[in-house]
């Protein structure tokens, strides 16, 4: 008679299944993404025709330095929203034809100095939403076609003179909402290519006179909730180029426009600041005649006949004797 066996026993003698493997690369597979939240370790045997990598949204806080070896063809490296807290300083060795690095919410206070020397061919880094404190000027030497740099909320205290100075392509530099309370004159130096800066949500309280000599072919400047009170004459008169200036929500009383050109008007955002509606603001704007945004919010704080009026109004009605 056949041998019977109890359920239980059945059970026993059946080996337990082996966990899945989160993430398993494929063979020949040339992009590779993974937002698996349970994983806590870099995916290893990836093939060497892999040209893109997005991991993110896991649990991965340590890299090893040879988590990018044998991917020789490796061009884009996404690493957003993960737990990193330091970078080995190799890491990006065995990827010299790399062209972006997201780095984008992840624990990091630092970078290690020479993480860029060997990627020279890299366009875009972006390192928004990280805990770094300062800029260290070894990071950015070995850069020279970086077009797209973010830099914003992290906890920057400061810019250090010259220290975008090897950059000379980079066309857009984002330092939003870090803890700038000044820039030094030399802050923006070697950025001849600059088109986009935004220092949007930091504590800047004034601003040099020639803060913005470097940077002539600058197009969209964003200054918003800062504690500007008052621009140095003819801060912004090097950006010829410049079609988006926003200066909202600061301490603004006079205003300061770079001159006018040929070509569409500006684009200007002056919401939120305490307005004095006296005769050089007031002839300012009807000279440049700029594209006001958000003008309902753009009022008068004095002189007492013109409170809370908006200031496009006042400077359109004629009476004002300027």
């Amino acid at each position: 008679p056949a041998l019977i066996l109890p359920p239980l026993l059945v059970l026993l003698l059946v080996p337990p299944p082996v966990p899945a493997t989160p993430c398993a690369p494929r063979p020949n597979a040339t992009r590779f993404v993974c937002t698996e939240p349970t994983l806590t370790a870099f995916p290893s045997g990836l093939p060497p025709t892999t040209v893109a990598i997005s991991v993110e949204f896991t649990a991965l806080a340590v890299l090893l330095p040879t988590a990018l070896a044998g991917l020789p063809r490796l061009q884009e490296l996404h690493l957003s929203s993960n737990r990193l807290a330091a970078l080995p300083g190799t890491l990006l060795r065995p990827v010299p034809t790399l062209r972006v690095l997201d780095l984008t919410n992840n624990l990091l206070p630092d970078l290690p100095t020479g993480i860029f020397a060997h990627t020279g061919h890299l366009q875009h880094v972006v390192l928004r939403g990280n805990r770094l404190r300062a800029l260290q000027p070894a990071w950015f030497q070995h850069l020279p076609w970086l077009q797209w740099l973010d830099l914003a909320a992290n906890a920057l205290a400061e810019v250090p003179p010259g220290v975008f100075h090897p950059l000379r392509s980079l066309r857009d530099l984002d330092l939003s909402h870090n803890r700038l309370a000044s820039l030094a004159p030399a802050a923006l130096a070697g950025l001849q290519a600059l088109e986009r800066l935004d220092l949007e949500g930091n504590r800047l309280g004034t601003l040099a006179p020639n803060t913005f000599a470097p940077v002539p072919t600058l197009r969209l400047l964003f200054l918003a909730d800062n504690e500007l009170r008052a621009l140095p004459t003819g801060v912004f008169v090097p950006l010829r180029q410049l079609r988006v200036l926003d200066l909202a929500r600061n301490r603004l009383r006079a205003l300061e426009l770079p001159p006018g050109t040929p070509g569409p008007a500006l684009d200007l955002d002056i919401s939120g600041n305490p307005w004095a509606c006296e005769c050089p603001l007031l002839t300012l704007l009807w000279d440049t005649a700029p594209r006001l945004s958000a003008s309902r919010d753009t009022r008068c704080a004095s002189p007492e006949r013109y409170w809370g009026r908006e200031v496009a109004a006042v400077s359109r009605a004629g009476d004002t004797g300027c």
